[in-house]
Order: C-alpha cells, then structure tokens, then sequence
C-alpha cells in the first residue's frame, strides 16, 4: 500500500520516508470542491503557501516539522482553518468540510 486514501491523490514517486506531506479533500455537503484555494499558515498565521484544488477538490502540501494551519477559501463559503501538525515520514490527511 502506498498510504494514500482510496481515491485520492497519488503518492507514486513519493520518497514519504524524506517528506512532511499536508494533504486532503475539500467537500460541500460530500461532493467535492474544485476551484477552491487552501492556504498554509505558519505558527505565527504568515502565509507560506496555497494551492487551488484539484476537480476532485484534493490538495498537497510538503511542509516541515510542526504545526500549521491551513485555511481554506471557496466560492460562497466563509474561510475554514483546520491545525494540522505535519513531520517527516508522514501524510497529514486533512477533510476539509466547507
């Protein structure tokens, strides 16, 4: 198994034992939402980085070591933060629910 969830994104060609990975799925009422936008904070709230979500509504991230916030922004929505703590050797999965 490659550790990624059933349907989700792909971790091949993916050293995960090198990578502190953030990722995940932004849903409205379970359907997923493309044409979003996440956000990573730092500790401090600075952005350090945002990718817009795939048509499926997934997102990846390669932090470091720590703790993160990651906001999230989408058409008729209010932003949503989740914490999320990444660290190398490991996939930080994160369902976001807007």
């Amino acid at each position: 198994m490659c550790g990624a969830t059933e349907g989700g994104l792909s971790l091949d060609g993916i050293d995960v034992k090198k990578e502190a990975i953030v990722q995940g799925q932004v849903t409205r009422d379970g359907q997923p939402v493309g044409n979003a936008y996440v956000r990573l904070l730092d500790r401090t709230g600075e952005f350090t980085a945002e990718v817009p979500t795939s048509a499926t509504g997934h997102f990846r991230f390669f932090a470091g070591d720590g703790e993160w916030t990651l906001r999230t922004l989408a058409p008729k929505s209010d932003p949503v933060d989740h914490k999320v703590v990444a660290s190398i050797g490991s996939i930080a999965e994160v369902a976001v629910a807007i």
